[in-house]
């Protein structure tokens, strides 16, 4: 192994991936009651039986990893003499990036002949986590790490993000959604239509009314939108609504059949930002992509 894959939990990929891939992944933490948790194990994770918490009125809260936390994880790798790629989250939502930023400086003064390069992916979930994917892809195809880093920076521009909640409450009580106008609850159904915008924060760019019309609007931003589908890994995520999740795969396959669809359940920490009923869908479009 040329280099060392790191990331950290935000990027929901299954356990089984990354044990045979070896990406190492550094835990976000939340609190319930008072009490401190990681979701290391996304495949052990009780999606179910969080977000009924979640709708029954439980109080989630979460932090960023604090630079200490980056330095410790970081150096247990560069102590056995490997270089580092580590894909992160999004700057836009999290001081998470900035924090590994300052353990880098710290630490490549003490490893002057190790190299460091951190990926800002300005995205969450598989939107961070097909970037790993496509590190480990990179990696085994044999290129070196600074060839790799240069590939995945060109890609973050490619980037899609778009996504339903069934509740803006989540998004706006945690600060993750810029410039969102109010819209009108659930009394009448109206479902948001929200992206990643070129700064990796998060944006309500549409509304339509009901669930059924809000699912067929991720699928017709797919179909206008997504670049070569039949070479890409396609990612969904969702907050306990697998039925939905399994609908918007029966829409992406009609037109644009992808090469793959990784669907995921979102792993509790960006899951409490969203809230349940969340669907999200991700895919590489043009460098334009994240304006549209």
């Amino acid at each position: 192994m040329s280099f060392s894959i790191l990331t950290d939990t935000s990027a929901n990929l299954p356990s089984a991936y990354l044990l045979e891939h070896g990406v190492s992944v550094i835990p976000y933490h939340y609190i319930i009651c008072d009490k401190q948790y990681s979701c290391l194990d996304t495949e052990g994770f009780d999606g179910k039986k969080f977000y009924k918490a979640m709708r029954l009125g439980a109080d989630i809260s979460t932090s960023a990893i604090n630079p200490q936390s980056y330095v410790d994880f970081f150096e247990s790798f560069l102590m056995s003499g490997n270089d580092i790629l580590f894909i992160s989250m999004s700057s836009g939502i999290s001081s998470s990036f900035r924090c590994a930023q300052m353990a880098k400086e710290e630490l490549q003064s003490r490893y002057p002949d190790r190299m460091i390069c951190l990926v800002d992916t300005l995205g969450a979930s598989l939107g961070e986590g097909i970037f790993a994917m496509m590190a480990v892809e990179y990696r085994d195809a044999g290129y070196p790490l600074k060839k790799v880093y240069r590939m995945l920076e060109e890609k973050k521009a490619c980037m899609y993000q778009v996504f339903t909640v069934d509740d803006l409450m989540y998004l706006k009580k945690t600060g993750r959604l810029t410039g969102s106008a109010a819209i009108i609850g659930n009394m009448l159904q109206v479902k948001p239509l929200l992206k990643g915008n070129e700064n990796g924060e998060i944006v309500n760019f549409s509304k339509v009314i009901g669930r059924k019309k809000a699912i067929a609007s991720l699928a017709q931003r797919y179909n206008m939108l997504v670049d070569k589908p039949e070479e890409q890994v396609v990612g969904i995520a969702h907050a306990d609504c697998e039925d939905d999740a399994k609908y918007l795969i029966e829409l992406l396959n009609k037109k644009k059949p992808p090469k793959e669809i990784l669907t995921v359940m979102y792993e509790p920490v960006t899951g409490s930002h969203v809230g349940p009923g969340t669907l999200a869908l991700f895919f590489l479009g043009d460098s334009r992509v994240r304006y549209r």
